[in-house]
C-alpha cells in the first residue's frame, strides 16, 4: 500500500509533455476557442459552401429588416441600408413574379404610310386629223356645164403655173373649146384610151383629149395625153415655141399650134374663152 503521508504523494501531471498530432484530440483540448486552421480555409473556397452562406446571410439580414418593422412605434428603426436594398429587390422579383406569363405583346403601333398621290397625266387631246379640203369647184359661166368648167380651170391653172401671160390663157381655152367643147375625150381607134378617165370619145384619127393631140405625132403616150393637167402643159410648151404669137390672134396662135384643117374655126370662141379666165383669175 502507498504510504498515507500527503508528502509522500506527488501530484502526477495530467497534460502530456508533448502535442499530439491528432486534429480533434487538438480540437478537445483547446476547446472552443480553437484555431482555425487549413482544412477551414480550404472549406471556405468551395462554391457550394460559399453560395450557402451568402444565401444564410440575406436570410438573416431580412429577418433583421421584418424584425425592425415591426417594433414598437418607440423604437427607432435601425435598418442597414443593405438590408433596405435587399428587401427593395425581393419586393421588385415579386412583382414580377405575379404577371402572368401568358400575357399578350402589346401590338406594335403601325405608323400610317403616306399616302402618295398619283401625278395627274396630262390629258393630250389629239385632235383628228383634218380631212383634205376638196378644191372649190369653179361655178360655170358662159354657157358650160360642172365638167367643162372644171377642165377650164386645169387648163388657166396650168398657164399660171407657167407664168404665161393672160392672152395665152384666152388662146388655149379657145383651142379646147374647139377640138374637144372641154371634155376630156379618149378615141375609138385608140381602145386603150378608154381605160383612162374620160368623158366621152371621138374618131378622128388617133387624137385623145382636151386638145386631141395624137401621139403618132410626137405629143405623149396615150397615158399622158388623156391627163388634162399635161395636155395643157404640152400646148403651152409648143405656143411658146412660135416666135412672135403674142401679137397674132387668137385663130392664128391657136391654128400654129395645131395645124388644123379648119383654121379659122377658133375665132367664134374667143369672147366665151376671155369670160372663163376673167372668171378663173379673179
Amino acid at each position: 500500500m502507498p504510504p498515507d503521508d500527503a508528502a509522500d504523494q506527488k501530484l502526477t501531471d495530467a497534460r502530456p509533455t508533448t502535442r499530439s498530432d491528432d486534429a480533434a484530440s487538438t480540437e478537445r483540448t483547446i476547446g472552443r476557442h480553437r484555431a482555425f486552421g487549413a482544412p477551414r480555409r480550404a472549406l471556405l473556397r468551395s462554391t457550394p459552401v460559399r453560395v450557402a452562406l451568402a444565401t444564410g446571410v440575406t436570410c438573416c439580414l431580412g429577418l433583421v429588416g421584418v424584425a425592425a418593422a415591426r417594433g414598437s412605434d418607440d423604437t427607432p428603426r435601425t435598418v442597414e441600408p443593405l438590408a433596405e436594398a435587399v428587401a427593395d429587390r425581393a419586393a421588385i422579383a415579386d412583382q414580377r413574379a405575379s404577371r402572368s406569363l401568358d400575357r399578350d405583346v402589346a401590338p406594335a403601333r403601325v405608323l400610317p404610310s403616306p399616302t402618295v398621290k398619283p401625278t395627274p397625266t396630262p390629258s393630250v387631246t389629239r385632235k383628228a386629223p383634218k380631212k383634205p379640203v376638196k378644191p372649190r369647184r369653179p361655178r360655170p359661166v358662159a354657157g358650160l356645164d360642172q365638167a367643162q368648167m372644171d377642165n377650164a380651170k386645169i387648163i388657166v391653172d396650168v398657164g399660171l403655173e407657167m407664168k404665161m401671160p393672160r392672152r395665152a390663157l384666152v388662146v388655149a381655152l379657145s383651142t379646147a373649146m374647139q377640138e374637144s367643147n372641154l371634155y376630156n375625150l379618149a378615141s375609138e381607134v385608140l381602145p386603150e384610151s378608154a381605160e383612162y378617165p374620160n368623158q366621152g370619145s371621138g374618131s378622128d384619127h388617133d387624137s385623145v383629149g382636151l386638145f386631141q393631140q395624137r401621139p403618132s405625132s410626137g405629143w405623149g403616150t396615150v397615158a399622158e395625153l388623156m391627163r388634162p393637167s399635161y395636155a395643157a402643159r404640152a400646148f403651152y410648151a409648143a405656143l411658146n415655141e412660135i416666135p412672135g404669137w403674142q401679137d397674132m390672134s387668137v385663130t392664128a396662135a391657136a391654128q400654129s399650134v395645131q395645124i388644123s384643117a379648119y383654121p379659122d374655126a377658133y375665132a367664134q370662141h374667143e369672147d366665151r374663152a376671155t369670160t372663163v379666165t376673167a372668171a378663173l383669175t379673179t
